[in-house]
Formats: structure tokens, sequence, C-alpha cells
């Protein structure tokens, strides 16, 4: 999941752009140093370019001025400089900074002379004896439709790979010299912390290397956090996307060895060291199941495993009232997501968000949308890791299943009994820690297979639960937990495999052939046949498949 951006791609074609005499571009950046030095070394560039041409800059606050910073003329206000422009006899570029103010947008009204006064000047500046070329540059993309098809849009990407290294590379430099900051990273650090900043600028990538720097005196590999805390205000900025920070590890999760295992091989994919085994970009995963076992909490955990940031797609900020407002929601959700990659992007229960779009209700606003977000995925080369999660299979369009949307198909079923053993461990001893709470209780090897057996055909978020509701009855009467308080929690638990049985029947019969089991084959040793113990938790009612051919077919990784 490597992103290069090749800026001299970018300087040979504003080059070209150039010396074909496009009158008027329009770049969008927040980087007006960085925008400013490239144009800069393409307009001196003889290779690039045949005429080198002196580079004029224009602000509300200064006019028009030269590489010296010296003023040319009155030319503060808009059409005086545009004259001034007009008149100008020697070739040159002249960037307009933030000149999309005159275009109107966000409740301001255009200055109609403005955009009349460029319009006059286009076959001028395209028959001048020197040549002249006009770029504005301005945070915002605002271009009134008089001028739609006289400007040129070209694409400044955020800073590459490359580009942040060499920063961090500088800085590490400058403090070896005074030694006061203790630099404790390897190549391999070096290009996560790199990594982690794309999406920032240079500025904001600078100010994130040097607070973790200062922070504890040091720059090391975990400094990927402090990182991270600075793209957190990218998105903090947008209503769309939710940064979710997590606490969760692998570790805290019991079961799903195979899906563990799948991710786990997929770590520091996007890093240079993958390039040589020449590895696709990982797309992303679809994970469905059994609603409580365990699908929010591996997706949560994946951040943290890999270092990256997790970004929480909600669907129902997508959608809008307003006409395209749906549209432009989603343009800025991916926007958003590939402005700070590498990330990892949570669809949570995406059924719901898509479920429907067949109908005409609103006018084909959710299958614009839908239709959006499908050939991003299909066609995005940023590294934007997309997990998925679903509950209900049936309602999500089949086009969103089509290989090349998602790596893999992972269905997670309800955990098996070597699953179960570790799910209780897990919680019990996040759970109970104060030794008063503990008491004479121990969890033997004897105990968890009594609750084990107990618990079969629970969810894992029961199982959490029962613990929960054990520990009630025990501060309820100030003492110390008992077996007994576990077993009146279980008992009067009523499973999802009862519930929902017969959803969780059709569940496994589509995930059978369409996707791959969570649960490694090992672990799932006796649910491939017939149990006894199935009358029992069913009530005799019939249910004894739900727990037995289990869904998903048995690859293991």
């Amino acid at each position: 999941m490597n992103v290069v951006h090749d800026q001299q791609r970018t300087k040979t074609l504003l080059a070209n752009l150039l010396k074909a005499r496009f009158p008027y571009l329009y770049i969008q950046t927040w980087e007006e140093d960085r925008i400013l030095s490239l144009i800069r070394s393409v307009a001196q560039d003889a290779g690039l370019i045949k005429t080198p041409r002196e580079v004029l800059t224009w602000r509300m606050t200064t006019g028009i001025v030269d590489g010296n910073h010296q003023p040319k003329g009155d030319s503060k206000q808009p059409l005086k400089a545009l004259e001034f422009i007009e008149k100008y006899d020697k070739p040159c570029i002249v960037v307009l900074q933030d000149f999309h103010v005159f275009f109107g947008g966000q409740g301001r009204a255009a200055d109609l002379q403005v955009i009349r006064k460029l319009r006059d000047m286009l076959i001028l500046i395209k028959q001048s004896a020197h040549p002249i070329n006009v770029i504005f540059t301005s945070s915002a993309l605002v271009l009134p439709e008089d001028l739609q098809k006289d400007v040129t849009i070209v694409d400044f990407e955020l800073p590459s790979f490359e580009e942040i290294k060499a920063v961090l590379e500088q800085m590490i430099a400058i403090n070896e010299q005074s030694g006061r900051i203790q630099i404790e990273l390897g190549e391999e650090d070096k290009e996560r912390l790199a990594q982690a900043a794309l999406g920032l600028t240079l500025s904001e990538a600078e100010n994130a290397f040097a607070r973790a720097m200062v922070e504890d005196g040091k720059l090391d590999a975990q400094d990927v956090e402090v990182i991270l805390e600075e793209k957190e205000q990218i998105v903090k900025k947008t209503s769309i996307l939710e940064f979710v920070r997590s606490s969760l590890k692998m570790e805290d999760i019991g079961g799903l060895e195979n899906l563990k295992r799948w991710l786990s091989k997929r770590n520091k994919s996007w890093l240079d060291s993958a390039k040589k085994y020449g590895l696709p970009a990982p797309k992303g995963v679809l994970i469905t199941g059994v609603p409580g076992c365990g699908k929010s909490m591996i997706s949560k955990s994946i951040s943290s495993l890999w270092q990256l940031p997790l970004l929480r797609l909600d669907m129902a900020r997508i959608f809008t009232g307003i006409v395209g407002g749906s549209e432009s929601n989603m343009r800025k959700a991916i926007k958003t997501a590939e402005a700070i990659s590498p990330c990892i992007l949570w669809v949570d229960e995406i059924e719901k968000g898509f479920s429907g779009i067949t109908s005409s209700g609103d006018s084909g606003t959710s299958a614009r949308v839908f239709g959006q977000f499908l050939t991003w995925m299909q066609e995005k080369t940023k590294p934007v890791f997309v997990v998925a999660t679903a509950n209900n299979i049936s309602e999500l369009p089949p086009e969103m299943m089509r290989k090349g949307r998602f790596d893999e198909i992972f269905f997670v079923d309800l955990p098996t009994k070597r699953e179960r053993k570790e799910i209780l461990r897990v919680h019990f001893h996040k759970r109970i820690q104060d030794p008063e709470v503990l008491g004479e209780f121990q969890l033997t090897d004897e105990v968890l297979e009594d609750l084990v057996e107990k618990t079969e055909g629970f969810a894992g978020a029961e199982i959490e639960q029962l613990i929960v509701d054990a520990l009630f009855e025990a501060f309820a009467e100030n003492r110390s937990i008992r077996l007994e308080d576990f077993h009146k929690a279980i008992a009067n638990t009523v499973s999802l495999s009862v519930t929902l049985a017969e959803q969780i029947r059709a569940l496994r019969d589509w995930a059978n052939v369409r996707a791959v089991t969570a649960t490694p084959r090992e672990d799932r040793e006796g649910y491939d046949g017939k149990s006894s113990g199935a009358g029992r938790l069913f009530g005799d009612k019939g249910h004894d498949d739900v727990r037995l051919n289990r869904g998903g077919r048995a690859i293991d990784f």
C-alpha cells in the first residue's frame, strides 16, 4: 500500500501547459510555499521550458511583487492587477493567490467586473509577443461558470513519501549536530514514520516530528501515535468521518484466529519493503456473520495491529435532504480518507447504508452514492484499507461482493468450544483484577470446561455480559465472586442461537459458498457433525442444525 507521488510528472505537466500557452491555470492547495517553489523551478528549468520566465505573485495585501518582493506598481486592487498583467511586456508567470474570493461561492457574490476582465484578456494573453501565463492558487476550488471553459485545473498532490522522509532525515541530521534529542530509529522505523505522516502538508509533518521529539526527548517508532494525533485534526474538521481511537488489541479478542492470521500477514504491506515482492495494495475485507461475535471488535483492533489511523464512516451522515448534498458528502468522505492515508476506513453495518438502493423513493440518490463508493473501491490507488461489517448480508447489493471490491469475505460464526474458552479467559482477566473481588475463586481448567459446556450457543458479547452479570450478583451482596454467580447468569440468558435460529441458518447457508470462515480448522473440531447437546440448547424444536455444518469455507491462512 505504498503511495509515491511523482513530482517530476507534475513538473512536466505544468511545463507542457505553460509551453502550450494555456492562459489560465488553477491549482488548489494549502501549501503556498511549496507550489511557488515548484512553479519557480519549472519557470527556470531550460530542460522543461524553452523560454525562462519571471515569476510574479499577487496578494490583496501586497499587490503584484517580483521574486525580490519588490512591488510592481499600484496593483492591490484586482482590476489594477489584471491591467498590469495585460500590459506587461516580458515573459512571465503571474501567480494570483486567493483570487477565488472574487469568483463567488460560500455566500459571496462574484465580482462580475473581474470575471469580465479575465475573459477580455484571453485573446491578448494568447497573442502576446511574450509568453504570459496566469496561475490561480487557493485552498478552495471556486470557479464561476463563465470561466469554466477558459481555466484548466491542475492537480497538486500532498507531499509524497520521499518528500516527507527527506524532511524527517533533515530534522534528524540537524539534531545529530546538536545532540539534544535521542534518535532511536532504524530504516524501517523511519519509513513507518514517514508513511504515517502521508496526508499531512510538509509544515504539518514537520510540526508532528518536532512535537514527537520534544515530548519525551527522543524520537522512536512509538512516535507514530503523535503523527496519528495530528491526522485526527484533519478528521475533526469534517462532520462525516469519525476518528476512532481504540486501545483494543488482537490479544483482547478470543478466537477468530483465521482472520487474525490473514490480517497479520498483511501488516506493513504499505511499506516500501513490500515492493520487492510485487504485492498488490490490499483493498479491504468484508466481515459478516452472527451479531455479537466480534466483527466490530476486530475491526477496531486492526488499527492497533497495523498502527494506522482508524476512521469510521457513518452512512447516516452521508445522506442529506439537500439536492446533490449526499453525493458531495461521499466525495468529501473519500477525499478526507485519502488525504490522511495510509489509514483504515471502517464502515459498520454497511448493509443499513446501502439497503433498498433499487427503490425510487429518493430519486436515485442512494444508487448514485452507492455507485460512487463502488467505483472508488474498485479503482482507488491510495492506501485506504476498507473494513466493512454486515449482520444481514442478504440486504447488500450483489455488486458489493464482486471480486475486486474486497480482498476477502470472512464469516464470523457463533464461537466454538475452543473459542468460548478463550473468550471466557480474556474477559475474566480483563474484568476481575481486584483480589477482594476474586476471593477464593480460581479459574481452573475444570471451571473453564464447566462454563464452556454451559455456554454452548452463546455469542461472544453474551459471554462477556454473563461475566458482568455475575459480578453484579457479587457486588449486590458485597462479597467475592462465586461459581454459582456464573451459573445463575447463564441460566438467565436466552442466547442468540435460540432467538435468531432461522437467521443464523440462512447466514451459514449463504457463507458456505461465498465466504471464508474466520475460525480455523483446528477450532472447528466437533462442529462438523451431529452433536447430542443440540436438543438441550434449542429445546428439542428441531433447530439443532443451527450449530452444525458451520458456515464459511474451511480455508486456513
